[in-house]
């Protein structure tokens, strides 16, 4: 496990530093114009806008700001922002939208995995009956339907029906916040309800469950015992990178509710050019992206000890 954990970690630092050598590069391949505001380029002269260049280091050969990268990169110094908050420090920028972002994904997914798993287990119970049917019918309309209209039918009904605010508000985050739980939460629910009704169905067909049956063991038992938690394990690989990424904002929710999380940062940062801020951006999804997969191994190996992450003479 200690081999396994340390061999993870070196690779998950070596995808998240290639992922940043990619973003810095094709940072750098814009042209400089890009640096300037609209109005410093109309004001400046060719010869300011040279110093200014040179100051940011931005005229140095790409090697030597290569390493410089690297190095801010060790000591944690992303740099300020030129545009979304010029001067302020992108890590503060950062943390202020990634704070909403948390708050609404962590409540969406909490959500979701409960009602979901919850409607799974029903759905596998109530196999091919009414209410097997209804689960299976929500999950073939979220998946088949657009998000965007969706999240209209949310809106609409949540707006005019029940009378919540259509846009999230700094002042009232609490009544404003439901309806982007809402469509955060919709496509999570299908898919823990699809997975964990599929992988009990498959468990409640295997011969130890028909043995336990003919043994006296009653259906509650057989499904807490040994049916959920069997179907758990595949399940649990995938919840630390839905829970990592769902705090790390959703770019389409957060923009329809005009929510000031780190998906619409995202967006503005690469609209207004604003290099610091994408790079960072770019470091932080990676690297919630990596962790995500490497505490799912964890988390599957702790539900179930037979598994093994890493078996002597092979690699997982």
């Amino acid at each position: 496990m200690v081999k396994y954990t340390i061999k993870r970690l070196l690779q998950s630092l070596i995808t998240v530093l290639a992922v940043a050598t990619i973003v810095f590069l094709l940072m750098r391949m814009l042209p400089t114009d890009y640096y300037f505001t609209e109005d410093q380029v109309m004001k400046l002269t060719e010869e300011q806008k040279n110093d200014q260049l040179k100051a940011a280091g931005l005229l140095d050969p790409i090697g030597v700001q290569l390493l410089r990268f690297y190095g801010d990169l060790i000591r944690l110094d992303f740099g300020t922002s030129r545009r979304i908050q010029t001067g302020v420090p992108v890590l503060k920028v950062i943390a202020e939208k990634f704070e909403v972002s948390m708050r609404l994904g962590v409540t969406a997914l909490v959500i979701s995995l409960v009602v979901g798993v919850l409607l799974g287990v029903l759905q596998s119970r109530h196999k091919d009956r009414l209410l097997d049917h209804v689960g299976t019918a929500y999950t073939v309309f979220v998946n088949a339907v657009p998000s965007l209209v969706s999240y209209s039918l949310v809106l609409v009904f949540g707006a005019r029906v029940l009378g919540l605010p259509s846009l999230y508000s700094t002042r009232n985050p609490g009544p404003s916040s439901i309806l982007p739980i809402t469509c955060l939460a919709l496509a999570s629910i299908a898919h823990y309800a699809l997975w964990t009704r599929r992988y009990m169905v498959d468990e409640l067909n295997k011969d130890y469950i028909k043995l336990a049956r003919i043994k006296g063991m009653s259906s509650k038992a057989i499904m807490t015992r040994h049916v959920l938690k069997n179907a758990f394990v595949p399940l649990a690989q995938y919840i630390p990178t839905s829970f990592l990424l769902t705090i790390g904002g959703s770019l389409l929710v957060e923009r329809f509710f005009s929510v000031p999380g780190m998906g619409p940062l995202m967006t503005d940062a690469i609209t207004r050019y604003d290099t610091n801020v994408v790079q960072t951006c770019v470091i932080i999804y990676a690297a919630l992206g990596v962790l995500g997969v490497f505490l799912g191994d964890v988390l599957m190996m702790l539900f179930d000890p037979r598994i093994k992450l890493a078996a002597k003479g092979a690699t997982r």
